[in-house]
């Protein structure tokens, strides 16, 4: 008798683009796939959706993995994760779990989704873009004065592979970069034209802040009240990394009252962004939902790599593993046996 098929969910289609984006076809007669296109609010809701599948696929970290919630999915044995990180995905609770998780990264990315967003942060802040354009569909006409960039100090938190790109743009519109991160020298932010400073200077200093580092409990409410004290009335923050390095209600509190003159954010302290947010109402800030990594061409290199993953699970030789001892422990995992050509 013909053993019943995995049954995989694809988390947080919230596009319904997953289908178009990868040739699941390959699948065919190997699983049963279900395209999930809202948000599940997790654990309770979660539990009870996904208590039914054997494999997750998850779209970066919209859905959160706690414990609470692994432990709630018994037949749950393999995730697809995009990217070596998944910071809302408890993993040593999976490997105690017997849950074997495989990154799927974008393949050789060039990198240029979430730098590109963040200049279109920048420009629609610095020139009120958003603001103008309901102004003018409401019939009104040239309500603000936008500032010029040529001249401005560019200070960037964080110079790694999107800081650069952000930093390289900036020196082309004729601005000066200054940058500071805990383990930046002056060494290395020379080799990319920038001025290393020490943190009190670059938020002293920038006329535009964009940050790009990663989160962890180091950087966690990195940019809070004290820092956001420092910056110039005539400054702008720009946030695509990761909402919890700003302190948002400090963020909220400087916006309103003026101490800073207005925000691009593209990333939020808790995601979506709560219908009762203050940030909503402000019209010194342009929001976007987070859209960083949101291009087509990336989502297609993560769902053809997720394809490729499910593929190699499905055939007894999953790949990539971030935690390999799951399925080098006996019997932790049993990869399923696709089913003979004849009964497909």
């Amino acid at each position: 008798m013909t053993p019943p098929l995995p049954r995989i969910a694809v988390l947080d289609d919230y596009l319904q683009v997953a289908r178009e984006c990868a040739d699941w076809s390959v699948l065919d007669g190997l699983c049963q796939l279900d395209f999930l296109h809202r948000q599940l609010q997790v654990p309770d809701e979660a539990a009870d959706v996904l208590a039914p599948y054997d494999a997750l696929c998850h779209l970066r970290e919209r859905t959160p993995m706690p414990r609470a919630l692994l432990e709630r999915l018994p037949r749950l044995k393999f995730m697809t994760v995009t990217g070596k990180a998944h910071r809302t995905l408890d993993l040593p609770a999976a490997t105690e779990l017997g849950i074997a998780v495989c990154h799927v990264s974008a393949g050789e990315t060039p990198g240029t989704a979430a730098p590109e967003l963040t200049w279109g942060l920048i420009l629609a802040a610095a020139r009120h873009i958003a603001y103008e354009d309901r102004l003018t569909r409401a019939g009104r006409w040239q309500a603000t004065l936008g500032i010029s960039l040529a001249g401005k100090t560019l200070g960037l938190l964080g110079l790694g592979g999107i800081g650069q790109r952000v930093a390289a743009v900036g020196q082309a519109f004729g601005m000066r970069v200054i940058a500071w991160s805990p383990n930046l020298t002056t060494e290395a932010a020379a080799a990319h034209g920038v001025t290393r400073v020490d943190k009190e200077a670059l938020f002293r200093d920038s006329d535009v802040l964009s940050i790009h580092v990663v989160l962890s409990d180091r950087s966690r409410h990195l940019v809070g009240r004290a820092e956001l004290a420092l910056m110039k009335k005539t400054a702008l923050l720009v946030n695509t990394a990761r909402g919890p390095i700003v302190d948002e209600a400090a963020l909220v509190q400087a916006l309103a009252q003026r101490q800073i003159a207005g925000a691009g954010l593209d990333v939020y302290e808790h995601e979506p962004l709560q219908p009762d947010s203050p940030l909503l109402s402000m019209d010194n800030v342009v929001l976007t939902p987070h859209l960083g990594y949101a291009t087509r061409d990336t989502f297609e290199r993560f769902y053809r790599s997720t394809v490729e993953g499910l593929q190699a699970w499905l055939q007894g030789r999953p790949q990539k593993l971030l935690n390999p001892q799951v399925v080098a422990s006996p019997g932790s995992m049993q990869a399923p046996t696709p089913p003979a050509a004849e009964s497909r």
